[in-house]
């Protein structure tokens, strides 16, 4: 599950990990240590790799240093692609809400008031995502059209109804797999290839 940071894709990816019952790793739960320090790459890589080896999951995050690894054992990658106005407002409001509440987000990180009314992207993810939102677009659009990634299928999920429809149809495929015995996730629709 890859977008922008506030699309919603967590919430979505453990969604779906749920319906097809395999295990969900989020990256950033990984990555951010204790004091928001990133884990040391070679162990990054480690984790990920020994999550991807597995016979199924849902992988939440888009970090460069293990893309590949997950790549190339994904069959699926779901593309949450919202529009920014969308992604800005439930940014905004998760962001709120995490201040407010204290929320432990992982390792004891959480989000802080300085870093909610700060706009350097290295300090706000409300700023991150307002400066990056096109060129995360652009990277999974370049990616979905890459022959180096013909393997996969791209699943563009470009609205809150989309999302609801690809639940749907991962529900209704896990029951039919359930009936059947297959293993194989096909996925919903807007494919881009």
């Amino acid at each position: 599950m890859v977008g922008s940071s506030g699309s919603g894709k967590s919430t979505l990816a453990r969604e779906l990990a749920v319906i097809l019952d395999v295990p969900y790793l989020e990256l950033d739960g990984v990555n951010h240590q204790p004091n928001w320090e990133p884990l040391a790459t070679d162990e990054f890589r480690r984790i990920v790799a020994a999550k991807a080896a597995e016979d199924g999951w849902v992988i939440d995050g888009g970090y460069s240093t293990v893309r590949p690894l997950v790549w190339a054992r994904a069959d699926t990658v779901a593309w949450l692609d919202l529009p920014k106005r969308t992604v800005m407002r439930q940014i905004i409001w998760r962001s709120l809400r995490r201040v407010a509440g204290r929320q432990e987000l992982w390792n004891g990180n959480r989000e802080r008031w300085r870093n909610f009314f700060s706009w350097n992207p290295e300090q706000s993810v409300i700023s991150w995502a307002w400066h990056k939102h096109a060129a995360v677009r652009a990277r999974y659009a370049a990616a979905a059209a890459d022959p180096a990634n013909a393997q996969l299928r791209f699943v563009r999920l470009a609205s809150h109804r989309d999302a609801a429809r690809f639940l749907d149809e991962a529900r209704r495929e896990a029951g039919r797999q359930a009936v059947s015995g297959r293993d194989e996730f096909r996925g919903f629709g807007d494919d881009i290839h």
